[in-house]
């Protein structure tokens, strides 16, 4: 399968830290005229984590709504929070920087765009409403005997949930912070466990305090070892937290994540009160 020769892909960088790092992501901002079958091709073509592609584009502008999908390089998926801001700051440079309304499979995403006094174009996207369910002992342990972990490793105050904020994903909080940084596992098993449970990614988290945060994220799903930075789950964390108490609303807190893979990226997640949504906010640059 070949991608489509003409069609133009945007290259950028979102959730980068102090204009370095991130996460890389495509964005096709005209992609009325794709096939299923294109898109996934031009998502492995690229060879990001994820592809973003605007179905009725190009931008115009007096429109501030777009319907949207997302291709890993081998799967669609519902929900991608950092395509979504490298989005955002895509269509915030062609239409002026404001407010948006992205249409996914997953819902609505409001998202607000910005430029800082450097240049440097930003996005916060707003969460499809976030909801938690208990992780299963069963599944819980083959999750575990993926990375050949046992069950000391988890943190008691971060119980194992699988949690949602336009995907699913798996979250282990991890009681030791180089658990985290240590982090191997079976990619086809991962990978097999995810597509039977419809898990995005497994987010593995550490907390430094309150208002800072460590993860990585395994994509085997998407056929990725580990995502740089991943805003839906950082969407579905926050939730969680708010979930659980540990944080109540409104609350700010930071995740640091891609250091060990050297893309660090930094995402601020935010429960604003009164809302069932989380929001999430990056810096994006461009990928020369």
């Amino acid at each position: 399968m070949s991608a489509p020769p003409d069609v133009a892909v945007l290259r950028l960088n979102a959730f980068t830290r102090d204009g370095e790092g991130g996460n890389p992501a495509g964005v096709v901002l005209d992609a009325g005229r794709l096939t299923d079958a294109d898109m996934l091709a031009i998502a492995a073509d690229v060879g990001y984590s994820e592809t973003a592609f605007v179905l009725d584009g190009p931008p115009a502008p007096d429109r501030r709504r777009y319907t949207v999908r997302y291709f890993a390089p081998q799967a669609e998926v519902p929900f991608c929070g950092h395509a979504t801001v490298a989005l955002g700051a895509a269509l915030g440079q062609a239409l002026g920087p404001g407010d948006l309304v992205l249409d996914t499979a997953a819902g609505a995403v409001p998202v607000t765009t910005g430029q800082r006094s450097s240049g440097e174009w930003w996005a916060r996207l707003a969460s499809v409403e976030a909801r938690q369910q208990p992780a299963g002992q069963a599944i819980l342990q083959q999750a575990l005997d993926c990375f050949g972990w046992s069950a000391q490793v988890l943190d008691p105050g971060l119980p194992p949930a699988v949690c949602y904020a336009g995907a699913w994903h798996l979250v282990l909080g991890l009681a030791e912070r180089d658990t985290l940084e240590r982090m191997s596992y079976d990619f086809a098993a991962l990978r097999q466990l995810c597509v039977e449970q419809g898990w995005a990614t497994v987010s593995l988290v550490f907390r430094i305090s309150p208002q800072e945060h460590l993860a990585r994220n395994p994509f085997p799903l998407g056929g990725v070892v580990e995502d740089p930075a991943t805003g839906a789950a950082a969407a579905a964390y926050g939730g969680y937290l708010r979930a659980l108490g540990i944080l109540q609303p409104p609350a700010r807190f930071r995740i640091e994540q891609g250091t060990q893979i050297g893309r660090p990226c930094e995402l601020i997640v935010e429960l604003p009160a009164g809302l069932s949504s989380v929001w999430v906010t990056g810096a994006v640059t461009s990928i020369d």
